[in-house]
This record gives structure tokens, sequence and C-alpha cells, in this order.
């Protein structure tokens, strides 16, 4: 069990042995038959289990999906081996879910693309995407998002003395976006609004759409800028790129599970609240945004106060 799995769970058990004494106590029965009962699991598997509990359960095995190159929330190490914020996360989801249906789950790795991921969900492919993936109304319809994890915003990235200075000099330009993103449908609405004729082209992946400015194919990639800020760290590169100070969209992340699934809504609803309580959410923030990820670099991007009073309100156990 990895660390965050084994503060998540521990801080969980010491909930529920609190409230069993309590309940005890209420009841009037003595403390020394309190101490001869056989306490419970962190969440006792309801009678019935449906949606994705009993489907994880008679399987033993769980499906999460995870990008290639979405640095630092979901990406590949030099070991090929899915890492990030969102990883560790969706871990710590699992080891709840493990808790809630009292039963050992092995992890199946599905890769996915920002096209793809939606999809995978909806299908049953995989049964939590841990990308970054921003929640919004038109995506509500089709699945359903863990509290926020992080907010960001599309922004541009350039070379260094390039002539586009913000999204007004993008007009006749060619722009990256990346496939199945809300980038992509923001840069569609500001060249419709602004009339700039500018030229889309789309990548499947980050990776791709970043590529095209390294090689003069694009004058800017326009995606969420923590994700520019994680591949420019991620290649070395902070001398080379820039990324423009105006946000064009306003994205809030979550991780993806299905929809009208309320037993998985509520393990995860009380798996983040647990997390953040903890401080968990917030030292998982500092290891993969302020120190330095696999490759030497680090983003060095503080928590900005609008997540962190997420954060805090997320903390707050909701009453009974």
């Amino acid at each position: 069990m990895n660390a965050l799995a084994h503060s998540f769970r521990s801080a969980w058990l010491g909930r529920a042995a609190s409230a069993l004494l309590a309940a005890v106590l209420q009841a009037g029965v003595p403390t020394a038959h309190a101490q001869d009962a056989t306490p419970p699991t962190v969440a006792s598997a309801p009678v019935e289990l449906s949606g994705t509990l009993a489907k994880v359960r008679a399987s033993g095995t769980i499906a999460l999906g995870y990008r290639q190159s979405s640095v630092p929330f979901s990406f590949l190490s030099p070991r090929q081996e899915p890492i990030g914020y969102s990883v560790e996360l969706c871990k710590a989801l699992v080891s709840s879910i493990e808790d809630a249906i009292n039963r050992s789950l092995a992890i199946r790795w599905v890769p996915v693309t920002a096209a793809s991921r939606i999809d995978a969900v909806e299908g049953g492919q995989i049964d939590l995407e841990c990308g970054s993936t921003t929640n919004n109304l038109e995506r509500q319809k089709r699945v359903a998002f863990s509290p926020t994890i992080f907010v960001s915003g599309t922004r541009l990235m350039v070379k260094k003395g390039s002539p586009v200075a913000s999204f007004r000099d993008l007009a006749g330009r060619k722009v990256a976006v990346t496939a199945g993103t809300t980038n992509e449908k923001a840069l569609q609405d500001l060249d419709r609004r602004f009339k700039l004729g500018m030229q889309i082209v789309v990548s499947p992946e980050h990776a791709q759409s970043f590529d095209l400015v390294a090689r003069g194919q694009a004058d800017a990639f326009a995606t969420d800028d923590v994700l520019l800020y994680g591949l420019i760290a991620q290649r070395g590169a902070k001398a080379d790129y820039v990324v423009l100070g105006d946000d064009l969209s306003y994205d809030p992340y979550g991780i993806v599970f299905r929809k009208n699934d309320p037993q998985l809504a509520k393990v995860v609803r009380d798996a983040f609240q647990i997390l953040a309580e903890d401080g968990e959410m917030e030292r998982q923030y500092k290891r993969w945004f302020l120190r330095k990820l696999p490759t030497g670099q680090s983003i060095d991007l503080p928590m900005s106060a609008q997540l962190a009073s997420i954060i805090e309100a997320m903390a707050v156990k909701p009453a009974d």
C-alpha cells in the first residue's frame, strides 16, 4: 500500500472507531462489552452492492484510465508507469472502494486520450478516469465527477520572441489544440467572436500539440495553463517558451466516473472529504507541483487561493 492510501485508510479507520464508540455509549452498553465486539470495516459493504461497486467486487479488478502526457496529473514515468497527482488520488479512491466492498482489487491501467476518455467511462472500459478532465455541464450529461481537484484555464504557449503576445495576435495564424478538449471549443468560440480567421490544428495528445510549436508548424499551443507549465518543465525548456497571461476559459478538474451510481458517488465524496481534512490533498499538491518531477525539473506552481478555498470547504464533513 502506498503512503497516500495508507494515510487515507488510517484516517478513515480512526473515524470509524470513534463512531463505533459513540454509538456504544449512546446505546448505554457497558464499554467492556464494546471491547468484545468485532470492529466493523471502514465502510461495511451494503446488503446489496450495485453499479461499479458490484462490478469490481465480482471481478476483483478495477480499470483506471490514465493519460500519457498530462503532466503533472497523469503521465508516464521513465519506466513507462502511470504517475502523477490525479493518479495518486485515484489510488486513494481504490483503497476506499476496497474498504466499501471488503475485497482487495487489482488495478488494470488503461491508456485514454482527451477524445476517448468520456466514452471509455460511459461505455465501461474504465471505472475511473485519472487525468486532467474539466467538469462542465455538457460532460455532466454523460458522466459524473469527483469534487474539484484543480482549477485551470486555457492559455497560449509560444516560443520566446514570438510576435504573438495575446490571442488577438492569432489572426490568420496556426494554433495547435488537442482533440476532445474544452480548449478546442474555447478557441473555436474565440475565433468566431473576434473573426480572427485562425487555423486550428488538432492533435490527438498534448505532447504532439507541443511538438507542432517546437517544429514551427504552429504559432501557438492552446491548452490549460498548468499542462503547458508541466510540458515545459518535463522537457527542461523554460528558457525557450512562454505562457501568455490571459485566461481564455475556466476549467475545474475532477476524477471521472459513471453517472447514476449513488453507491460509488458516496464513496468518492466521503473519500475526498477525508483526504482534504487530513491534509493529504495539500501534501500531494506539493509533491507534484512544487517538487522535482522524475525528469529533474519542477513546475514550481504554488497552490492558488481559489483551490485552497475549495479544498478547505471540501474538508468540512456534511451534516447527517
